[in-house]
């Protein structure tokens, strides 16, 4: 897929520090019940941490209890890429930011307790929370 901003990996590593760059950019994924986004709770947005492309409001942010920040739905699908990711012997759904490309996390379907059924399982290094943006 071709994205809307790309930079080379040297481009990638000056705007990102090295754990920023290992998830977004390698598809590393931050330990459990680590990641500063966990517990916010107030009214906003959550953005992509390396092109702050709008990806998901704080109305669809629930607490999954797996230790990382949970959305049962992004701001819109264009908002997300959705790829298949066969890594760790098993078949799982990457969630990518459709405007550069960068890592976010896993789509599971595991959440009946929300109104999609889906959860969304983000790492926190991956988006940046902007209180400030209005929610529709």
């Amino acid at each position: 897929m071709a994205y809307e901003i790309t930079k080379t990996d040297s481009e990638w590593r000056a705007a990102l520090d090295p754990n920023e760059f290992k998830v977004l950019r390698e598809a590393a994924t931050e330990r459990p019940w680590s990641g500063a986004l966990l517990d916010e709770h107030r009214p906003g947005l959550f953005r992509c941490k390396a092109c702050a492309a709008p990806l998901f409001t704080s109305t669809s942010k629930f607490d999954s209890g797996s230790g990382w920040p949970s959305f049962y739905e992004p701001v819109s699908f264009d908002a997300v890429e959705l790829k298949q990711d066969r890594t760790w012997g098993m078949v799982r759904t990457e969630v990518l930011c459709a405007t550069c490309g960068s890592h976010l996390g896993h789509l599971f379907d595991d959440a009946p307790q929300t109104p999609t059924g889906d959860r969304f399982c983000m790492n926190s290094v991956s988006l940046a929370f902007d209180g400030d943006a209005k929610q529709d």
